[in-house]
C-alpha cells in the first residue's frame, strides 16, 4: 500500500476513518525527511493494518501548527482516532515498527 497524502482539509477525516494511522510531518527541504520516505513506504507495504499518511508542513501548515509540530520529521501514531505515540527524528525501521506493533 502506498502512502497517502494529507491536507489541512483531509487530516481529521483520514485519522477518523482508519483504525491505525502513522502521520509523517515532513517538508521537501528536510534531508532526514527525504531519507525516511523509503522506510515509511516499506513499512506501509508490510504492515497492512496501518495507514501511512504524509503531511507536508510547508504546503499545509495549519495542521502542523495545531498539532504543535516543532521539528521534522515527526511521526504521530493514532489508534482509533487518538494520538498514542510520537516519534521525533529519522529513526530506524525497526524502532518505528516496534512502536507500531505495540498497538496492533
Amino acid at each position: 500500500m502506498a502512502t497517502i497524502t494529507s491536507t489541512d482539509e483531509t487530516f481529521k477525516k483520514l485519522i477518523s476513518e482508519n483504525k491505525l494511522v502513522l502521520i509523517d510531518f515532513w517538508a521537501s527541504w528536510c534531508s532526514p525527511c527525504i531519507a525516511l520516505q523509503p522506510v515509511l513506504e516499506k513499512i506501509s507495504n508490510e504492515m497492512k493494518e496501518l495507514k501511512v499518511i504524509k503531511h507536508n508542513i510547508d504546503d499545509f501548515p495549519n495542521v502542523a501548527t495545531a498539532e504543535n509540530i516543532r521539528s521534522i520529521p515527526t511521526l504521530y501514531l493514532y489508534k482509533d482516532g487518538k494520538h498514542v505515540e510520537t516519534i521525533i527524528g529519522a529513526q530506524s525501521e525497526s524502532k518505528i515498527k516496534d512502536t507500531i506493533k505495540k498497538y496492533i
